[in-house]
């Protein structure tokens, strides 16, 4: 049973302009999740399904718990997610939606993770949101559609949270050749984890993390995310809060696609023209969607 949907990859003729180069969108926002978490989600889910998981437990600030519900629902399994209290109402509504059960546990993820971790057991398996082989396995298909589509990007552009996205596709990229393009990892002020181990030269772990973009507040970047942007052309960037939902406005208005901050941040790097390429560069922007975003979050 296939989980995810193979999405569409679109020349935004909008970005293109703007940028001066050709601006590709690969539209993770259009899973039936509405992020690039089903990809992930739904793999490791069936992996562990075919090996006899009676259930499935998983912590999360939003977008990975949606996935684990929406999948194992779809399995016919049961699913407990356990969500910090900063996860916004509407995203704690699509959990239950799927016919998850529901925890609100501890101010931050790391808190409601501890919580997941004492439920999971042999057969009610606990699901990392972001820090497991098989998740970056499952995203690492978005770059076999890229490039089954005909397109071998000259750059890639992200968003990074918790590192399984940039984990995904650097391993994408390596299976088809393509380890040496750049990849611009984009984190907003107060959640860039990635940037400050970058610059400290080891993975740290941030005071506190703040700010709109609340499903990249990973205060610790995943080691196999920190260690694949050491060896591969990974630039860390970073935009304001106001930058990242203003680039979510004028997505909906080239495109009639609404996106949360988090994937805003991605979107910025074009419509801010923070990164210059050549006239003939095709960059790839992953826009990873989000699931709880609504007009009238993004308005106030």
């Amino acid at each position: 049973m296939e989980i995810a949907i193979r999405t569409p990859l679109i020349h935004s003729l909008p970005l293109s302009q703007h940028s001066g180069s050709h601006v590709w969108l690969k539209m993770e926002s259009a899973q039936p999740t509405g992020s690039f978490k089903l990809r992930s989600a739904g793999h490791i889910c069936r992996h562990y399904a075919e090996k006899g998981a009676k259930a499935f437990i998983c912590s999360s600030g939003g977008n990975a718990g949606i996935a684990v519900a929406h999948s194992g629902r779809r399995m016919g399994l049961p699913v407990t997610v356990v969500v910090p209290e900063t996860t916004s109402a509407r995203a704690r509504q699509l959990i239950e939606q799927e016919k998850a059960k529901l925890i609100v546990h501890g101010k931050i993820w790391s808190e409601a993770n501890e919580y997941a971790l004492s439920l999971a057991s042999q057969e009610h398996i606990y699901i990392h949101p972001f820090d497991d082989p098989l998740l970056w396995d499952g995203i690492s298909s978005l770059v076999d559609e890229v490039i089954n589509d005909g397109l071998r990007p000259d750059a890639v552009i992200l968003s990074v949270g918790g590192g399984s996205l940039l984990s995904g596709i650097v391993q994408g990229l390596e299976k088809h050749q393509l380890s040496h393009i750049p990849i611009y990892a984009v984190e907003t002020e107060g959640t860039a984890s990635l940037n400050a181990a970058l610059k400290a030269g080891e993975r740290i772990s941030l005071d506190r993390v703040s700010g709109i973009a609340t499903t990249l507040a990973a205060s610790q970047v995943c080691e196999n995310a920190f260690n694949v942007a050491r060896r591969s052309d990974v630039r860390g960037m970073i935009v304001t809060d106001d930058e990242a939902v203003n680039a979510c406005r004028r997505f909906l208005d080239d495109h009639r696609v609404l996106t949360e901050p988090a994937c805003g941040v991605s979107l910025s790097m074009l419509y801010d023209r923070k990164i210059r390429f050549k006239p003939e560069d095709n960059v790839l922007v992953i826009v990873c969607g989000g699931a709880s975003v609504t007009l009238e979050s993004l308005q106030s």
